[in-house]
């Protein structure tokens, strides 16, 4: 019984990828060995391995550089890659002229769209050249538009903000103030007790002594008794010589 035929895709394992490429290196390496041997011809092999190691065969005796060499005159890149130092010249000449040749015309199409250099325009060209203009300016100040809106939007938030942090302040200022008030009208209604109760303690609210004999009226004979003993004491006391001093 032979042996099925093995589906080419790659090996998922990486122990049986690696052997696999060291088996089919090898082979490899000696189908080209053979083929050089038995036809006569050149063969060159190269093999980079997954970790970048190089494996190589060559039946040339001059070694890889000449078959490289003969490979590169041989392929469709030869002629780029040996072309005369002349024609490479001349190349590079065409390119600089048409870079040059693009950077003036890109120079003169600023220049119209400052107002400068319009002689050489025809009716065409500047029909052309103020349609660009209108659908320049029209961008500029849809741009413009767009932007201010952004800011008004950013300042309209940022006011919202502000407000409802104002709000908040002045709730906490009225909250902080209720509780001062509160706390005075306590201190002084606690103060009035303490001065009432001192007040009672020291005497304050004491009775008056009042004299039981002190009469008010306008009783006549009360008058007269009084007036008389008055002039009395007067006489007695210029009799001896003294004048009070209220007299004087």
């Amino acid at each position: 019984m032979g042996r099925g035929r093995v589906e080419l895709k790659r090996i998922e394992n990486k122990i049986n990828r690696q052997v696999t490429f060291a088996k089919r290196r090898n082979g490899l390496l000696k189908k080209a060995y053979e083929l050089s041997v038995l036809c006569d011809a050149e063969v060159a092999l190269i093999i980079f391995s997954t970790r970048g190691k190089l494996y190589e065969f060559c039946s040339c005796t001059s070694g890889m550089v000449k078959t490289l060499e003969r490979y590169q005159k041989c392929s469709y890149g030869a002629v780029e890659v040996n072309k005369p130092s002349k024609e490479l010249e001349q190349s590079s000449y065409r390119e600089y002229l048409k870079l040059k040749a693009r950077f003036e015309s890109l120079q003169r199409t600023q220049r119209n769209l400052l107002g400068e250099d319009l002689g050489p325009l025809n009716t065409k060209d500047l029909e052309q050249l103020e349609r660009q203009l209108d659908s320049s300016l029209k961008h500029v100040r849809s741009t413009k538009t767009q932007f201010m809106l952004d800011q008004l939007s950013d300042l309209q938030n940022k006011e919202q903000m502000l407000v409802e942090t104002n709000r908040g302040l002045a709730m906490k200022l009225e909250e902080i103030n209720s509780r001062n008030q509160y706390r005075q009208w306590d201190d002084g209604e606690q103060s009035m007790q303490y001065d009432t109760q001192n007040a009672h303690s020291q005497g304050f609210f004491q009775p008056l002594e009042c004299n039981p004999t002190l009469q008010i009226g306008t009783d006549y004979r009360y008058h007269h008794v009084a007036q008389d003993q008055l002039n009395a004491t007067t006489q007695a006391q210029q009799v001896n010589g003294f004048i009070p001093g209220w007299m004087l």
